[in-house]
Order: C-alpha cells, then sequence, then structure tokens
C-alpha cells in the first residue's frame, strides 16, 4: 500500500508526472488542483459571490463531492453535477480559482475530501499518487515517498505557453501572479524534512519520471509495471 505525494507550483509539470507515474505503477491517481478547480465552477454554475468568503465557505462546507481516482475510471461530480474536464480548465475558472481555494474554510473541507480519498485507495488498490501544492506536509505527510517538483518561473512559462498555444509573457505574469496567490495559503516552495526536492528546469519529463521512479523504487522496492 503506497502513497506517493507530490508538490510543485504552478507549470512545474507536476501533473504530467504524476499520471505517468500512476499508469507505470498500476497506482490511482488524485488531482487535487482538478477539486480546487471543479469546485470553483459549481460555485460559478450556482452563482455564488466569489468575493464573499463567507458563502464560498457555506457552498463548501455543504458540497456533494465525487472525485474517482482510477485511471480508468476518473470522473468529478459536485452538487451531483459531472464536470467536464474541460470547463474546469476554461478562462474564468482559472480566474477565480486562487480566490475560492484561499479561503480557509474550503481548504479544509476538500483536505477532509483528499484524505478520505487516499484512505479509500490505500484499501482498495496498490495505493495511489497525489499531487498538488501541500500535499507532502499537511494533506499526506505520512506518504511513503514525498516529493516537491520545481522549476524556475521562465521554465514554467514556456512549457505552459507551448502547452495552451499563448504567448509566453502572458503566461509568466499569470503564474507570478497564482504563485503569489497560493503562496499566501501554502508554503509549497519550501521541503518539509523527508520530502526529496527534484528541479526540473532543464529535465524533460521522461527524464523527471525516471529519476522519480527510481527514489519510489528506493524507498518502496515498487517497480513499473510490465506490458
Amino acid at each position: 500500500m503506497t502513497v506517493i505525494a507530490i508538490d510543485g507550483p504552478s507549470g512545474s509539470g507536476k501533473s504530467s508526472l504524476a499520471r505517468e507515474i500512476a499508469w507505470r505503477l498500476g497506482l490511482e491517481y488524485l488531482d487535487t488542483g482538478a477539486m480546487y478547480r471543479a469546485l470553483t465552477w459549481s460555485m460559478t454554475c450556482d452563482r455564488v459571490d466569489l468575493t464573499d468568503e463567507a458563502a464560498m465557505a457555506r457552498y463548501a462546507r455543504g458540497a456533494e463531492l465525487e472525485f474517482r481516482t482510477g485511471l480508468d475510471d476518473r470522473f468529478m461530480a459536485v452538487q451531483g453535477r459531472p464536470v467536464p474536464e474541460s470547463a474546469i480548465r476554461s478562462v474564468e475558472v482559472t480566474a477565480n480559482v486562487s480566490a475560492v481555494s484561499s479561503v480557509p474554510a474550503v481548504r479544509a473541507r476538500l483536505r477532509r475530501a483528499q484524505r478520505a480519498i487516499i484512505v479509500l485507495a490505500r484499501m482498495r488498490s496498490g495505493g495511489i499518487v497525489v499531487e498538488g501544492r501541500d500535499i507532502t506536509t499537511v494533506v499526506a505527510p505520512e506518504a511513503e515517498v514525498k516529493v516537491l517538483i520545481t522549476a524556475s518561473e521562465a521554465a514554467r512559462a514556456v512549457r505552459r505557453a507551448v502547452e495552451r498555444g499563448l504567448p509566453v509573457d502572458e503566461v509568466r505574469a499569470a503564474i507570478a501572479g497564482r504563485d503569489t496567490a497560493d503562496a499566501a495559503v501554502s508554503n509549497f516552495m519550501s521541503a518539509a524534512d523527508g520530502v526529496s526536492v527534484l528541479n526540473t528546469s532543464e529535465l524533460n519529463l521522461e527524464q523527471v519520471v525516471e529519476a522519480v521512479l527510481d527514489l519510489i523504487m528506493f524507498r518502496t522496492g515498487l517497480r513499473p509495471q510490465t506490458v
């Protein structure tokens, strides 16, 4: 039963890394950032005032959440509404997710949900790869493998710009703003004891994957599945 916790800032490559690690090891996968985005999308659908912290907190506390984490059965629903992947990557959600995720009651609600998902994954299968911003320190500090993925702001901007077909300068400004907003509620750029740090600025995805797989093998003995 293995939990692999991966932290990192926006554009560091942690999502691509976590999905690939989960696939190669046959584990479940949880993108905690997608949970915040799904809740943000649901709030906009229900016309919650995203400048009103009390309103967002009430909504989060009462929200019905469903998140499936199997690689072949990934699904999100909030308040009984399926959440399309395209919707949570929309300009509107991207512009508002930091406001939602900065509310302490929202973070507390989703952290409880994330911990419950991890417990169920431990019971149900071989384990889970969880990625986000405070996974190694708050959500899953007991994880067998904990990694902080970092990269320079410039490298992160280029990757995200290529991925989304946007100007690099525009993306870099957005990343800087997101870092500032997230840093107010999560110390996601400092590694705690027992957390391995990997700077990916000069590495491609396969190099990062191999480095993390080596760490996982060293810590747990878990090896990639043979196809």
